[in-house]
């Protein structure tokens, strides 16, 4: 007992800075300014777009601020991503940025607001994400929480649905996963967890 409860404040210790900037800027509910929206919904399909205005405005303001980092880093990983364009023939740079944008859509599917979120979060920090994803199929709270833990899987469905480049998908789906089981590219994935600070 005493080794989970040091383990639990270990993770909570890891991620608490993160977690408290995160709920700062949770607590104020607008969305991006008019400019940053305008910005985002240019890098968005149609589909994407009905997504977008699905999600929180404080996720959305997320969304752009990882956005822009990624779109500030694609210097350092140019290489790359014009090498993957080249070998695909897709246009990674939109469906990046739509992947930094969008990564964080499955939590439409939660139904949670910022106050059922610190819950949510410190029951996935403590028990472990898929005890409380397992939770997702029951009603009221809980499962509410476990849609909550399930959101990178259910985003991936949400945006196979709108019509997303392979990527985007991907990487709402894995963006909470060891970079071993990725199946985004090794360098893609690395710009995009870094700048997702997450």
């Amino acid at each position: 007992m005493r080794r989970r409860r040091a383990s639990w404040a270990g993770r909570v210790e890891a991620r608490l800075p993160h977690l408290v900037r995160r709920f700062l800027g949770s607590v104020l509910p607008a969305g991006p300014d008019q400019a940053a929206e305008s910005w985002a919904l240019a890098h968005l399909t149609d589909g994407e777009a009905r997504l977008w205005r699905r999600m929180s405005g404080p996720d959305r303001r997320h969304g752009v601020a990882v956005a822009r980092r990624v779109r500030a880093a694609l210097g350092v990983g140019r290489r790359e991503v014009d090498a993957l364009h080249v070998a695909t023939g897709r246009e990674v740079d939109r469906a990046l940025t739509a992947a930094a944008l969008l990564h964080d859509v499955g939590k439409v599917e939660s139904g949670l607001g910022t106050w059922g979120r610190v819950p949510a979060t410190l029951a996935i920090l403590g028990l472990g994400r898929d005890r409380v994803e397992a939770w997702a199929a029951r009603s009221g709270p809980l499962g509410r929480a476990g849609r909550y833990a399930r959101h990178p899987v259910l985003g991936g469905l949400l945006l196979a649905g709108a019509g997303s480049d392979r990527l985007t998908v991907a990487w709402a789906a894995e963006h909470h996963l060891p970079a071993e089981r990725w199946t985004v590219e090794r360098e893609v994935g690395g710009v995009l967890k870094a700048a997702d600070h997450d």
